[in-house]
């Protein structure tokens, strides 16, 4: 089986502790049904914030999806000006045999300007 990398983003309207999770519950949903994986195929999670999120992290909340067994990380993203706020990405690495310009990456709501290339 082979390891590739996925990678989603999704943003906030609002640096809330419960709107941080639904979305960030929505983007990991979406991202393993867009490539049919349930979590047994997971092997880490990396997950990134602007720096305007600080409501809590993003693996509190895909631990509350059944995702407490996968490693998981977060970091601050480089706090660049100009740059899209209220921003959560996602790097999931998984056993996936699909293709790598196969693998369906996964921006939802403003992130879709992010990488237009790559948004479903």
């Amino acid at each position: 089986m082979t390891i590739r990398a996925i990678r989603g983003a999704t943003t906030l309207t609002a640096d809330e502790r419960d709107h941080l999770h639904a979305r960030t519950q929505e983007l990991v949903v979406a991202m393993l049904e867009a490539n049919s994986l349930d979590t047994d195929a997971l092997i880490s999670v990396f997950f990134t914030c602007t720096p305007d999120i600080v409501s809590d992290f993003p693996a509190a909340a895909a631990r509350a999806i059944n995702l407490g067994d996968v490693p998981l990380m977060c970091a601050q993203e480089m706090p660049v000006p100009g740059a899209l706020p209220l921003v959560v990405r996602v790097m999931m690495h998984a056993h996936l045999d699909t293709p790598r310009n196969q693998v369906q990456h996964v921006y939802l709501h403003d992130a879709v300007s992010l990488r237009r290339d790559l948004a479903q």
